[in-house]
């Protein structure tokens, strides 16, 4: 008999019951057994949380890798898509029944609305002169937990029709993979965001060449050109029969083969930006395929298609010329490498990294004032509060920040942060001191030869802290007024720069003070604008040696409006930076 997870035989005595009992007996232990092992293994569910990587490409050997979360529903594997948005760096807005994803990959940008039970979502353009479109869904999003879900292949489908980027689910690794670094061209619309060719899927399967040596199509490739176009249709077996039917009335070409085949789907194309419209390929049951090339004959005036076959590399080629203006196309390619000059130059010079850096810190409290304020913590929280305006007013803008905490930085190593970071700005902010107790306001210094000796006291006093680095003999060896006026000459490219950003900043920060008193701009060797190469400037924002500015600069809601008064300085700065030097670029 069978209880629980054993099995127990009962056997009488002394009988020697048939072989054939026996044996039977011993097949249904076995069977028994083996069912019970199985049940025992079976998994508990087949619906539950999971994670699927994402790895998205956005650059040339630049990327990262993210878990999205999903649920398997049985077999399905179910995307949530806002996991998916953030993990592509979208922004979303969610409510009970619908999902608005906005992107920023081009501008002016969109947004894509998804409701659950609803097999559309919307696409709409931030640009006025685009129309919205519809973009039709196999599966309606479902609500599970507060989330939208889709299926995997339909949420790549979906993200890649919308941003026309290509995001693909690969099946044999299970894997989501999302290219943002180019616009998709010449994708196959049928198998957006499904497993590619190369790939095994439940689905769809290569096409091979048969044992007869058959002529299998397996890529077609565009060169588009300033007169027209060169179509490549790459090809596997030997060569067959074929004809070709010269444009119609309505700009359609058609290109037979006559025993031929290929992937349906995987080879059905649509183009933009040049003569050829779409590609769509036709296999007949008699073995036969056939091409319709969709040329645009209404922007070109096509002259003629040939065709061309190339034994060698096994090709069927087609040429589609059109007529070329030589002036016109010369223009086009002049306006062309121009535009990708100024795009590069804009890039480069784009005031895209701003390096903060909060004066003294950890074992260096910098200016200490008569009722305790420490200049270290001071300079800190203005340095995140001005951080903090940056990034919220500018998303485009890398903040970069010497030190986020009360720790302690060699001056040295602070430009060092800055340049390999590729800062395009460096900000450092202080607290003032002196022995006249009446002193007061605030002022902004660039690197430079001293003019005066106040502004060589507050150098010598902010360059005081290198002797608490350790080593700071090796560090600083050679470091003179000679070696000074050296780092000048070599800071003299961002001089003007430097100066207008100080002049920029100098009037906002003084009226956040009760009394505007403008102490202005000066030149002075510190230490700390040293090495970084780009526009650096430092700010002191008032003396703690005051005892009316102390009381001001420790209280939280003064500093952050200081904090706010230099982001307008800056504003102002980028503002007239980047109109300069675009106005510049396009002269």
């Amino acid at each position: 008999m069978f209880t629980g997870n054993q099995l127990h035989l009962t056997i009488m005595p002394h009988v020697s019951p048939p072989l054939s009992y026996r044996f039977a007996v011993l097949m249904l232990a076995t069977l028994l057994m083996l069912s019970f092992r199985t049940l025992s293994a079976a998994p508990s569910a087949q619906t539950g949380q999971s994670t699927v990587p994402l790895h998205v490409t956005t650059g040339k050997d630049q990327g990262y890798t993210i878990k999205v979360l999903a649920r398997r529903e049985g077999s399905a594997i179910m995307i949530d898509l806002e996991s998916m948005a953030r993990a592509l760096r979208l922004s979303f807005r969610h409510d009970q029944e619908r999902l608005v994803i906005e992107e920023a990959l081009d501008v002016p940008g969109s947004s894509c609305t998804v409701m659950i039970n609803n097999n559309f979502a919307r696409v709409i353009s931030k640009d006025p002169e685009h129309l919205k479109r519809m973009v039709q869904l196999q599966s309606m999003p479902v609500l599970l937990k507060s989330k939208i879900y889709l299926p995997v292949n339909q949420a790549c489908r979906l993200f890649t029709v919308w941003l026309d980027r290509e995001v693909v689910y690969s099946y044999s690794s299970g894997m989501i993979k999302a290219w943002l670094n180019g616009k998709r061209f010449g994708e196959s619309v049928s198998m957006i965001g499904l497993v590619k060719s190369e790939e095994h899927s439940s689905d769809q399967q290569s096409i091979k060449p048969a044992e007869d040596g058959t002529t299998v199509i397996s890529g077609i490739e565009i060169e588009n050109r300033a007169n027209g176009a060169i179509i490549n249709f790459s090809a596997s077996g030997k060569p067959t029969q074929f004809s070709l039917l010269k444009p119609d009335a309505e700009g359609y070409v058609y290109f037979s083969l006559e025993k031929a085949s290929c992937d349906v789907n995987t080879l059905s194309k649509i183009y933009s930006g040049g003569v050829v419209k779409a590609i769509t390929p036709k296999q007949f049951a008699e073995g036969g395929l056939q091409f319709t090339v969709a040329l645009d004959n209404k922007s070109f005036v096509i002259n003629s298609v040939e065709f061309h076959r190339d034994e060698k590399s096994n090709r069927y080629v087609l040429y589609v010329r059109s007529n070329a203006d030589v002036e016109e196309i010369r223009k086009k390619e002049k306006e062309q490498q121009n535009a990708k000059v100024i795009s590069r130059d804009v890039e480069k010079w784009k005031l895209n990294t701003i390096v903060l850096d909060a004066g003294h810190g950890g074992k260096d409290p910098g200016t200490i004032g008569f009722s305790g304020a420490r200049e270290k913590d001071v300079a800190l929280n203005i340095v995140r509060d001005l951080g903090n305006f940056i990034t919220q007013k500018w998303p485009d803008v890398h903040v970069i920040y010497t030190r986020k905490d009360d720790r302690f930085i060699p001056l040295h190593e602070r430009g060092k942060i800055a340049n390999q970071s590729g800062g395009k700005l460096f900000i450092s902010v202080h607290c003032n001191a002196s022995p006249n107790r009446s002193a007061r306001g605030s002022e902004v210094y660039i690197l430079g030869p001293h003019k005066n000796k106040a502004a060589l006291d507050v150098a010598m006093f902010e360059n005081a802290v290198i002797r608490q680095e350790e080593n700071f003999q090796e560090q600083y060896k050679g470091f003179s007024d000679e070696h000074l006026i050296m780092s000048s000459m070599a800071q003299n490219a961002f001089a003007k720069q430097s100066t207008t950003l100080a002049q920029f900043i100098i009037k906002p920060v003084d009226k956040q003070q009760s009394v505007n008193n403008n102490r202005g701009v000066h030149q002075a060797g510190f230490m700390v604008l040293w090495t970084p190469s780009m526009p650096s400037i430092l700010v002191e924002v008032g003396y703690l040696s005051n005892p009316e500015e102390e009381r001001m600069l420790r209280d939280r809601q003064v500093q952050t409006k200081v904090a706010y008064g230099i982001f307008k300085g800056v504003q102002a700065y980028r503002k007239n930076y980047e109109t300069t030097s675009k106005a510049s670029l396009t002269e």
